[in-house]
């Protein structure tokens, strides 16, 4: 057997192939092969056959594409050669569907270059234009010979030679026979101060301003591009990408913003349009003026900022954004912002940067714009760390188009929010607030001590362990309604720093959720040197039993998460005898308030009334008669609050009737 397959094997290496004989008749491979030391026959090692080979595609009648060895018969010679190379105008046509022509212009081929001399300076900075190039292509619509029509006409006009003054001559017989229906049309929409809906695209030129309202609020972006599109959810409509200031948290940047616009019947005036040009708008200069004074305020906020705020603000949900209304005082933080909603991080395109790249065919080194700020590009930055001295301030034409929203923190609803850079203001502060304290002085001044103290000089003191012991615990205790609340309110409001008021509720059920969210809420309030109220703590100072385990679990969490705690916490609590006993050793500072005497009613009935918009009719009779009932200072106010609403309704000044009829409902006698 093996004797005949040898004969077969023998008799096919001499039959005659194409000329030769299969086998390695090709004396170039063999020598080839001889340089390897081979003999004929031997196998060749993959990819060391010093040659090449030309494989050709071939599409079957369904479209599907192969690969075969043999060269297509149908080809013809290629069009742009050395012949064409000598030409200064290329023109590339092609069939036109339009039944006025037979040709349309697909592209323009410059290859002259006095043209490309000419070209550089009216189309620079055009995006996708490099008149340095070899071959300088433009295709249909020709949108740079459109926006920057009268830069060229500017340039074609200028004193030149012969030989460049024909070359340009060439270049706008072709322009003009192209793009002079579409240029005579743009000038008459220009004129009326209207568009088209197919030919949009002529008055968005790259670079320029773009104004439009975002949620009621005006604002400006700079355009990149712009393009007809198939969104996928909108369908067909004109897609304008461009870009706004924004801040990360760290560093200003580009935040690229996409705005649409959909098919529209005949024209439409172009300030009518959901975006269009600044240049349009008939009050360019008001709104200038506006953007850019909300741009600087916008600067401003950058970093760590404690402030107030009145209006909508945008919150970032699941289902997209959602429109909210707050009142109170915010935390600007646009760090934090990023750390506690990664999803939401922005990534901005560095400001140094982006005229730079743009700016390919100028070679400039000297632009403004081409210089990088490397403080821009350090995202490790700290949002305290983030000062004026970090940061270059921000160009005019920046500011106008900064975004409308910084990002932060809502202490009351305990919320990360997009608040609205003009609904934010300065916070009042009741410098009052600390003296309204019903409590002796020596108190008062110690606890304030050392409230001040902690936030000036929390990292002084140090544990063993590095990290461990730094904070400040105050234990309040005593009866509802006798000033444990206000305390911290009060010392919070003095040194002028954020209050952040959590209840038990606000971390979850279980012992995952506790750990998870006072982690997040310490961390937190340590970053903005701000004071933690932990009221009605009973749940996680209340002594462990063998019973519940659940509870022993957080219980041990509170225990652990406090020893690294660096802020100011103040507990409140109305059952102090039943506390663990590990609390013990945790807690600087313990506050027994007893409940209030005659004396202390009356100098908080007193206190109330002098803050009385409209002054009161109470005498110091009637105020010795109130002071003598045994109610604490909670209902004092709520008392207090019904009686002035009551006065109000009946046209009166409040006096001591209304007080009387408040307190009989509620079931008090005077």
């Amino acid at each position: 057997m093996a004797a005949l397959l040898a004969s077969v094997v023998d008799k096919m290496q001499d039959m005659p192939v194409g000329g030769g004989k299969i086998g390695n008749s090709d004396p170039t491979v063999d020598r080839d092969r001889a340089e390897y030391g081979e003999e004929a026959g031997d196998k060749v090692v993959v990819g060391m056959l010093c040659d090449k080979k030309d494989v050709y595609q071939k599409i079957d009648m369904r479209g599907r594409a192969s690969w075969t060895a043999t060269m297509p018969n149908d080809l013809d010679e290629a069009a742009e050669n050395e012949e064409t190379e000598k030409y200064a105008v290329l023109i590339r046509n092609r069939k036109s569907y339009d039944s006025r022509k037979k040709l349309e212009i697909d592209s323009i081929v410059i290859q002259s270059p006095l043209l490309k001399n000419i070209l550089h300076d009216p189309l620079k900075d055009y995006p996708g234009v490099v008149t340095t190039l070899s071959r300088l292509i433009f295709s249909a619509p020709f949108k740079p010979f459109v926006h920057r029509r009268r830069q060229l006409d500017a340039a074609f006009s200028e004193e030149c030679d012969e030989d460049t003054r024909n070359h340009i001559t060439l270049l706008k017989d072709v322009l003009h026979g192209e793009l002079g229906d579409i240029i005579a049309t743009t000038e008459d929409y220009i004129k009326q101060r209207v568009v088209s809906y197919e030919e949009i695209w002529t008055i968005f030129e790259p670079g320029c301003i773009v104004y439009a309202t975002r949620s009621g609020k005006p604002i400006a972006a700079r355009l990149v591009d712009s393009q007809f599109i198939k969104h996928h959810l909108i369908g067909p409509c004109f897609q304008l990408r461009c870009d706004k200031v924004d801040w990360d948290g760290s560093q200003f940047g580009y935040d690229e913003t996409p705005f649409f616009i959909t098919p529209f019947e005949g024209t439409v005036p172009i300030t009518e349009l959901d975006c269009f040009p600044i240049s349009y708008h008939p009050n360019e200069e008001a709104v200038r003026e506006k953007l850019i004074a909300r741009g600087r305020q916008f600067e401003t906020l950058a970093g760590y900022h404690y402030k107030s705020y009145t209006g909508r603000a945008i919150q970032i949900t699941r289902d997209g954004p959602q429109m909210m209304t707050v009142d109170g005082r915010i935390i600007i933080d646009g760090n934090a912002y990023r750390k506690a909603n990664a999803h939401l991080r922005l990534y901005l395109k560095p400001i140094g940067r982006i005229k730079a790249a743009i700016n390919v065919q100028a070679f400039d080194m000297d632009d403004e714009w081409s210089e990088c700020d490397s403080t821009y590009g350090d995202d490790k930055l700290e949002a305290h760390d983030t000062t004026d001295k970090h940061r270059r301030p921000l160009k005019e034409e920046q500011l106008l188009i900064c975004a409308p929203v910084i990002r932060g923190y809502a202490l009351r609803a305990k919320l990360w929010l997009e608040f609205f850079v003009d609904s934010v203001s300065e916070i009042v502060f009741n410098d009052n607030a600390f003296d309204s304290l019903v409590m002796p002085e020596d108190h008062k001044s110690l606890i304030l001590a050392v409230a001040q103290e902690q936030v000036r000089k929390k990292n002084v003191f140090d544990d063993v362990i590095s990290g461990k012991g730094r904070g400040i615990i105050m234990l309040l205790s005593g009866g509802p309604g006798i000033g444990k609340t206000l305390t911290a309110e009060s010392v919070a409001e003095h040194m002028r720093v954020p209050l952040y008021m959590m209840s038990g509720g606000d971390l979850g059920a279980t012992s995952s959720d506790v750990e998870a969210g006072l982690t997040r809420v310490l961390n937190m309030v340590a970053r903005w040197d701000a004071v933690l109220l932990l009221d009605e703590c009973d749940v996680f100072l209340e002594a462990r039993s063998r019973h519940d385990l659940d509870r022993n679990c957080i219980v041990s969490i509170f225990l652990r998460t406090l020893e690294y705690y660096e802020g100011l916490l103040f507990l409140t609590t109305n059952r102090v005898k039943n506390m663990d006993e590990a609390f013990n050793s945790r807690i600087h500072f313990r506050l027994a308030y007893p409940d209030l005497d005659a004396k202390a009613r009356g100098m908080v009935w007193q206190g109330f009334l002098d803050r009385q918009q409209g002054g009161h009719d109470v005498g110091s009779e009637e105020m010795a008669r109130l002071e003598k009932l045994e109610i604490n200072g909670r209902v004092i106010k709520n008392v207090l609050k019904s009686s002035t609403l009551l006065a109000s309704h009946k046209n009166e000044r409040l006096g001591f009737k209304h007080i009387e009829t408040v307190l009989g409902v509620n079931g008090y006698e005077v």
